[in-house]
């Protein structure tokens, strides 16, 4: 019997081949779960549902699966043993020499991606994520979808799918007539500017034209003027729109770097903006859009809210907005990328857009006889001050991204001295970065990504509960014993006897249920699942620690602990890095 990444694979492959033995219909499913500690460590527990719906005995039904299991030899009894509970459940319990196997197969973090990678491949997924604005400055409010994304298109990439990262930057729009003006205004040259303090430039040059518009009818039809010119290929007024691209990217790289953030495409809406006529016309020829109001509009008269709430697809003066560049974008990445599925990490605010998105999408696509992936917004909730509201400055303004993640890398740095001052000086500047940035990352991606949190940095910083530091200290202090030993993390281990103590059976329990983890996560994405098991995991393996020596004179038990220690931190510096967290040997 092979060992499967997720032993639940196993029993569930082989419980189906005996419901097929037992002509059961191929509706039945055997739902296995891990189980309560008590009763073994996986359950079956889909006889029941089953039973009920077809008026049969569950017990029944359970104990001819048992004999058939049994009969056809479909699992190795000396690897698993089963039995029948309750009404109709059947339980698992995972042997040593299983444990034993499962240890020895997934040794590194390659192997544990290799046993994943079956989930989603072949499967192209496009993650949309971080999308700021050109000409101004990211700000707190782009932490979430950036790490968010980050991680979920980490997660995709381990489960074997074809991930393209694409941050569909704001680069287009009426805003630009604005700045446009204020630049010529001010006779500045973004291309010259300290790239320190270029966006910061601009994004004030903003406001200053904003003001402008607003101040006088002349000075709004210069700028209105400075847009049309643009749109039109004015070649002086796209030179200054490239650059202000440029001079906005190069700020946002600089960001993403300290993040170690990464995109595939950057195709932002300026990329549309030949296309979103085409899917107007569409639009109008398939009979979904009509006009209302000199606005061009798809109502979903099916839907309680959407049958009176129109998705404006051109406005009254003839321009595009954002649905219009949407759904161009959902087509490009169908027809260019053969999109299987596409996921948007965007804020919760957002939410009736994408329902009137995917809504209006997938009646297009039918319509035009072709096929639309899945889609899926992947809401997030604010982050927040002490007051309860969405964090600020003092002066009330959205707190800047590289202040946060400066401070954050500076207060890191003043705990690590303080902790331990013998280090190297350049030992401490990576451990703080490292922690830092981690800290503000898992602080993050630990809640419930639907949910507000409110904002604390002693929290966050803490060695203590669910934090960065604290399981960032965990890996370190694994390689250390490592490294008291003289021992090679990656070695063999091969004299490994059985396990026998409640901590090591519980540590090694908890390492089999990391592909579970990883299940639920591609299920529900929501990385908070992965955090709370990275933290459980830590916590099992400190009770391991603290019960059972591992250098001892005895080769066999020292090398089953050693061998707990080293998965322990294949399975704890994967997970952390699927988070986007860099782990260090040394703290």
């Amino acid at each position: 019997m092979e060992i499967s990444f997720n032993p639940a694979d196993l029993l569930n492959s082989a419980i189906r081949k005996a419901a097929s033995s037992a002509s059961l219909s191929n509706d039945f499913d055997p739902v296995v779960r891990p189980a309560d500690p008590r009763f073994g460590d996986y359950q079956a527990n889909g006889v029941l549902p089953y039973a009920k719906k077809n008026k049969l005995n569950p017990r029944e039904i359970a104990a001819q699966l048992i004999t058939i299991l049994n009969e056809q030899g479909l699992l190795d009894p000396e690897l698993v043993s089963w039995d029948i509970a309750g009404p109709g459940f059947i339980n698992f319990k995972l042997l040593p020499a299983f444990s034993l196997q499962w240890l020895r197969r997934f040794s590194t973090e390659a192997d544990l991606k290799s046993g994943a990678g079956g989930r989603l491949a072949g499967k192209t997924i496009v993650v949309d994520f971080s999308s700021p604005n050109t000409a101004k400055e990211m700000h707190v409010g782009h932490i979430r979808s950036t790490v968010i994304g980050e991680t979920l298109a980490r997660l995709m990439q381990f489960a074997g799918a074809n991930v393209i990262r694409d941050n569909h930057i704001g680069d287009w729009g009426t805003q630009f007539g604005m700045l446009i003006w204020a630049i010529k205004h001010n006779n500045y040259d973004p291309t010259t500017a300290d790239p320190n303090s270029a966006v910061a430039e601009l994004e004030a040059l903003y406001k200053e034209g904003h003001a402008a518009y607003k101040a006088s009818e002349e000075q709004a039809d210069s700028i209105r003027r400075e847009l049309v010119k643009l749109q039109n290929g004015d070649a002086e007024n796209l030179h200054i729109w490239k650059s202000i691209t440029e001079v906005s990217w190069k700020a946002f790289q600089t960001i993403y770097h300290q993040l170690d953030v990464s995109f595939d495409e950057v195709l932002g809406e300026s990329f549309y903006r030949d296309k979103v006529e085409n899917v107007c016309e569409e639009l109008e020829k398939t009979g979904l859009a009509e006009e209302s109001e000199g606005a061009l509009v798809v109502f979903h008269p099916e839907h309680k809210r959407f049958a009176k709430q129109p998705f404006i697809v051109r406005k009254a003066d003839g321009a595009s907005n954002y649905a219009t560049t949407d759904l161009a974008t959902v087509l490009h990445r169908v027809e260019h990328f053969k999109a299987d599925g596409m996921l948007y990490v965007v804020d919760s605010r957002q939410a009736d857009h994408f329902q009137q998105l995917f809504l209006t999408a997938e009646k297009w696509f039918k319509a035009t006889d072709r096929k639309l992936p899945k889609m899926e917004h992947i809401s997030f909730g604010s982050v927040l001050g002490d007051n309860g509201k969405p964090i600020k400055t003092k002066e009330g303004g959205s707190i800047k991204l590289k202040d946060l993640l400066r401070e954050a890398v500076s207060r890191s740095e003043e705990i690590v001295r303080e902790k331990n001052s013998n280090l190297p000086e350049e030992t401490i500047k990576e451990v703080a970065e490292a922690v830092g940035l981690g800290a503000i990352r898992y602080v993050d991606l630990s809640q419930n990504r639907t949910s507000d949190y409110l904002f604390s940095w002693d929290k966050m910083l803490s060695f203590e509960g669910n934090t960065a530091p604290y399981l960032l200290y965990a890996v370190a202090r694994i390689h250390s014993i490592f490294r008291k030993a003289g021992i090679d993390e990656s070695a063999t281990f091969e004299n490994a006897s059985y396990l026998e103590t409640d901590e090591e059976l519980a540590l090694a329990r908890k390492l089999l249920t990391f592909p579970n983890t990883i299940d639920q996560l591609l299920t529900d994405l929501r990385p908070h699942t992965l955090c709370t098991y990275l933290f459980e995991l830590a916590g099992v393996f400190s009770s391991f620690y603290n019960a059972n020596k591992v250098i001892v004179e005895e080769q066999n038990i020292m090398d089953r602990r050693l061998l707990l220690c080293s998965r322990t931190l294949t399975v704890m510096e994967t997970g952390l890095h699927l988070l986007g967290l860099k782990t260090l040997k040394q703290m």
